[in-house]
């Protein structure tokens, strides 16, 4: 479960997990989030009776189907995604098997095909495109919950969305009859600028599924067993990725599991949060028909580890095509450390200007990656104060830097007129 209580990078498995996203797209509900094969087989006269408009821009194939950029940047009240992350779509880099994020989900798929024959089913290319009810409504987001937000969710238009988690394939898939299974896939959320956080990352979610004839023997109920269960594999799986670490386990709350936990190491002089998890919740078992079962499901963020793992500083690394970064890894080698090629010097601006009530730093973080895109490094928030009047300023220091070359005065000054102007005519607020 990778949702916006994602095990994962996003709010909800883990305070480190993605948020939740789901399958909307009426013009994409044959857009099917499962493997490329079923999505090929669907015939043009069906494409043409869902209304698919012909690719006129842009064109992306996800899961097997052709997507049009217009047909993502919608023009539409509700649509929020910028050109930056429709560029990002397809890029798919957990499936790039010299790529830190594919060489460690490689060494996951290693851990569970060892220790579990090959039962787990993998999916690694499904339709990122979901709706709503799949995105949070099917994994029990409350209906005011916080990722549910156009602040925190890309949306495509009211009903559609780009998955905040892998989560969101989650009651599909049991639906479906699978019973174990991973579900790696890039996830999206409106986010801050900084070292650690980036719109686009990758999660893993695993589920396995248990009938009453795995626990009857044990002597304990069917909850106890199915915990017990998640903590010996997880804490396996810990071992495989760190070697012999210490490890502790913090008790949670998660919407979709209950019990929940969250899973720590001892690494490097101190306590890392590896992943979220817990015994899932018995309504996601029982819409899916599987009213006498019990489940377990968790979910980790694919960059989080890969960080640590690698010793990668910053995370817009990871989408550097430079050979500097890109030839340091090798299929099948995890953990090579990686070795800086270059420190450039930041740059930082200050922007200020009066809020309104409107305003959130989420909007702010996309305006400027809007104009900056990776050479926007941070953005933090240095100075505010309210008037006598009741007006609210924000001074905003943004830190510019390139990690493959120089950036030049010039560069840098057109940049941060670009933000400015920008600013003031997305967020309507008042420039200082």
């Amino acid at each position: 479960m990778a949702t916006a209580f994602s095990f994962a990078q996003t709010i909800l498995f883990s305070k480190t997990s993605l948020s939740i996203r789901t399958n909307g797209l009426r013009s994409f509900s044959f857009c099917l989030p499962f493997s490329s094969s079923s999505a090929a087989s669907i015939s043009s006269d069906k494409l043409q009776s869902k209304k698919w408009r012909q690719p006129v821009a842009s064109v992306l194939e996800l899961g097997g189907v052709k997507i049009a950029k217009d047909d993502v940047l919608r023009d539409d009240p509700t649509n929020n995604v910028p050109d930056t992350i429709f560029a990002k779509l397809g890029m798919q880099l957990h499936r790039r098997d010299q790529h830190p994020i594919g060489i460690l989900k490689n060494a996951i798929y290693e851990y569970f095909d060892t220790n579990y024959s090959n039962q787990f089913d993998k999916f690694d290319n499904l339709c990122p495109i979901v709706s709503v009810k799949e995105n949070f409504d099917d994994v029990l987001v409350p209906a005011d919950h916080v990722s549910r937000s156009y602040n925190d969710t890309y949306y495509v238009d009211a009903q559609t969305v780009l998955r905040c988690h892998t989560s969101a394939h989650q009651a599909e898939l049991l639906r479906r009859g699978h019973t174990h299974f991973l579900v790696t896939g890039d996830v999206y959320r409106r986010d801050s600028i900084d070292s650690t956080h980036y719109p686009v990352f990758h999660q893993m979610e695993g589920v396995r599924v248990f009938s009453p004839s795995d626990w009857e023997a044990s002597g304990t109920d069917g909850t106890t067993y199915v915990a017990g269960d998640l903590k010996k594999c997880l804490e396996g799986l810990a071992r495989h990725l760190f070697g012999a670490v210490e490890m502790r386990w913090v008790d949670t709350y998660f919407p979709f599991t209950n019990p929940s936990f969250e899973l720590e190491i001892f690494f490097q002089e101190k306590w890392l949060e590896v992943l979220g998890c817990g015994v899932t919740e018995q309504e996601i078992l029982r819409r899916s028909g599987k009213t006498d079962n019990v489940a377990w499901a968790f979910g980790l963020g694919l960059e989080r580890l890969a960080m640590v793992l690698f010793d990668i500083p910053d995370i817009r690394l990871f989408w550097s095509n430079d050979e500097r970064f890109t030839s340091q890894f090798s299929s099948g080698q995890l953990g090579v450390k990686f070795k800086p090629f270059s420190k450039y010097p930041p740059c930082y601006k200050d922007v200020s200007f009066w809020i309104n009530e409107a305003f959130t730093e989420n909007n702010l973080c996309e305006v400027v990656r809007e104009v900056a895109g990776d050479l926007a490094e941070e953005v933090q928030l240095i100075d505010n104060f309210t008037n006598k009047k009741g007006m609210t300023s924000h001074c905003y220091r943004i830190a510019y830097r390139s990690m493959e070359r120089s950036l030049t005065d010039e560069e840098i000054n057109k940049l941060q007129w670009n933000v400015r102007e920008l600013v003031q005519s997305k967020l309507n607020v008042v420039l200082r």
